[in-house]
């Protein structure tokens, strides 16, 4: 999420970002994957994203959103909706205790109130995307691709 907000707000390099992120706190290399994999994914998905969280939450536009509340949602949303590994409560509960730590006061009921809509809208929303790689998937993906510049992707 904070990597996702870094290039929502100032325009930093996503994986650049992460890697930043990273440096202060040091995941196992399948976390690395996980949140490389999320990373990416919600980037490429990030106009669907927003549409579908501007139709749960028509009286707030996604451009005046709080940054962290937007970005909590922009992950989550994806996860939820793309990442059939995780359970679509698990992505709940942890946008909202992120949203706890990061937000104000009244972001964790709204991002609990906006993904508890897309929970509820899930099956149908679903029926009208076409089919994403998991996160694993995507994962490995990156993991298989040259590297010409033999940086790590984190």
């Amino acid at each position: 999420m904070q990597a996702l907000f870094e290039v929502d707000t100032v325009r930093h390099d996503p994986f650049s970002s992460l890697r930043n992120r990273l440096e202060d706190t040091p995941l196992p290399e399948p976390g690395v994957a996980f949140a490389q994999a999320l990373l990416k994914g919600t980037l490429q998905h990030l106009e669907a994203l927003d549409r579908l969280i501007q139709r749960i939450a028509p009286e707030w536009p996604i451009e005046q959103m709080a940054p962290i509340d937007r970005n909590i949602l922009r992950l989550a949303a994806y996860e939820i909706l793309h990442e059939p590994g995780t359970p679509p409560k698990v992505a709940i509960n942890e946008a909202v205790e992120i949203a706890k730590l990061f937000g104000s006061d009244s972001s964790s009921r709204f991002v609990n109130g906006v993904l508890g809509t897309l929970f509820a809208q899930r099956q149908d929303i679903l029926a009208t995307l076409p089919p994403a790689p998991s996160v694993e998937a995507a994962a490995q993906q990156q993991a298989d691709a040259p590297n010409p510049g033999g940086e790590t992707g984190t």
